[in-house]
């Protein structure tokens, strides 16, 4: 089941469970919210389109973090002219977590927990070094070194 909901100007798809970055909303951290402005409904097959909107039907969310996306800078230039200009831009966004797809009358019947977890990249660094097989240190042998024929006497023997 997933539905097509405006948030905040912007239309996402969104499933029970998934986490969606939108524009900053003015709600603290886990907080709950609605969002009425459902454009379509798919659930398993059965599409539910609305004109503009489906009256009665809700996603509800919780707001997880609020962050900055990534620096986007704009730079423009005037070729001959020395004109140069460079701006940059951080967007503020809310992460916020679907818990529910509801139609008109529904109330949410289970809510998703939020875990925070640690970082997993550190787990993995750890069990990689564990497992990871020892090899033994092989000592590669010197070849022996050639002795070079001088190049320039044995032009001048030639002429």
């Amino acid at each position: 089941m997933y539905a097509i909901v405006e948030i905040a100007g912007q239309q996402f798809k969104v499933e029970r469970g998934v986490k969606v970055y939108v524009h900053r909303l003015d709600a603290n951290e886990g907080a709950k919210v609605e969002f009425d402005k459902v454009l379509l409904v798919d659930n398993g097959g059965k599409v539910q389109i609305g004109t503009p909107s489906i009256d009665g039907a809700k996603v509800a969310a919780t707001v997880l973090s609020h962050l900055k996306g990534d620096k986007v800078i704009v730079f423009k230039k005037k070729r001959r002219k020395g004109y140069q200009k460079s701006n940059g831009h951080r967007q503020q966004l809310t992460q916020i977590l679907v818990q529910g797809i509801l139609a008109k009358g529904e109330t949410l019947k289970d809510e998703i927990a939020i875990v925070k977890k640690a970082p997993k990249a550190e787990a993995v660094e750890v069990e990689a070094k564990e497992t990871a097989p020892k090899k033994a240190a092989v000592k590669k042998e010197a070849a022996p070194k050639k002795a070079a024929a001088p190049k320039k006497a044995a032009k001048k023997a030639a002429k």
